[in-house]
Parts: structure tokens; sequence; C-alpha cells
């Protein structure tokens, strides 16, 4: 603990945070932290990059979006992800992207159906500005579903293998809600 807290003080002492959550969590309470977001009712739409690094103009045309959020309960969420998960081989379960890196989620979250179009393309637009610097990956929960053509960023060099996993197991793709992994359709070998 003591470690952790002198790592933390530099960042502790750049100011007055709106909320300080660094401290030891169990996973599942990290994995639901940001469920009370999602509330029943509201309407939502998202769109996410992964970057190697955070380029200025990046950072810029976050900032930029920030300052003309379309709905107060929009937001833009930047996490650095690696660490731990690095030790895990790229190959060894479906998702593959274990190296550092950072993961933006421009999530747009509003009620009244009215500003559907506004939200839908503020995150639109911010997405299509900051791609020129993004990496060619993504978390495959952070990908809307009316952009099923990212799950090969999503899986990467594992997008085949799934691909072989389904035609084993469900080739007759009925378990294909969510972004869909089709089938592959050449014959898979029994083991």
């Amino acid at each position: 603990m003591a470690e952790g807290e002198n790592a933390m003080a530099e960042l502790r002492g750049l100011g007055s945070p709106i909320a300080d959550v660094i401290s030891p969590h169990p996973f599942t309470g990290w994995q639901a932290a940001f469920d009370p977001l999602l509330a029943p009712g509201a309407r939502n739409y998202w769109k996410s990059h992964d970057f190697r690094e955070l380029d200025d103009a990046a950072i810029d045309a976050i900032l930029d979006a920030v300052a003309d959020l379309p709905d107060p309960a929009c937001e833009i969420f930047i996490a650095h992800v690696g660490g731990a998960m690095a030790r895990v081989a790229h190959d060894a379960t479906a998702f593959p992207q274990r190296d550092a890196h950072f993961t933006m989620n421009v999530h747009t979250r509003w009620t009244d159906p009215g500003l559907d179009d506004s939200c839908i393309s503020w995150a639109r637009d911010l997405y299509e500005r900051v791609g020129p610097f993004a990496a060619a990956s993504v978390y495959v929960n952070f990908v809307p579903g009316d952009d099923p053509g990212r799950l090969a960023e999503a899986y990467g060099g594992n997008m085949e293998r799934l691909r072989l996993v389904k035609a084993r197991y469900d080739p007759e793709n009925r378990f294909l809600v969510n972004h869909n992994i089709e089938p592959a359709t050449e014959p898979v070998a029994a083991e």
C-alpha cells in the first residue's frame, strides 16, 4: 500500500479531482464500476478506438469535443490498459490486445429522443477526427451494433481460429446475437 500511495502522490498533487477512486478493488468491483451509468431508459450510443500513444492532435480533438458535449450525461472515457494482462499470450484467448495501450470510449447518453441525431453525430464525428491516430484494434464490448465490420480489429489474428471454433460447435450459427462471428465454411476435423 505504501508503494502504491507513493506512486500516486504526484498524480494526486495535480489538484482536486472530481473523484479519487484509486485504491485496491476486487476485480468484480472494477468490472461493475460503471454499471450505474447505464441506467434503464437512457438512450446510449458509443464509438471506440485504441491508441498506442495519445498524439497531441488526438488530445486536441478530444478536448474540443469535451467543450461541445451534446448532453451533460455524455462522456469521453480514456483508460490506460496493460500490465498483468500482457503476461497472457496474444493467442491464448479470444482477446488479443495484450500490450499496453489506451482505450478511448466515446459514450453518449441522453434521455430526450429529440437529441438522437445530435448525440450520435457528436460521437461519430469525434471517432472520425481521432481515427488517423488510432491503432487498428478495439475492445469488442465497445463496438456499437451499427459497426459490425470492426470484428477483425477486435479479434485480430484470432478471428480465423474463432471462426473455426464456431464452425465446430455452432455450424448452423444459432448463437448469432451481438457481434456475430460467422462459422468458417471449410470443414472442421474432429479431434
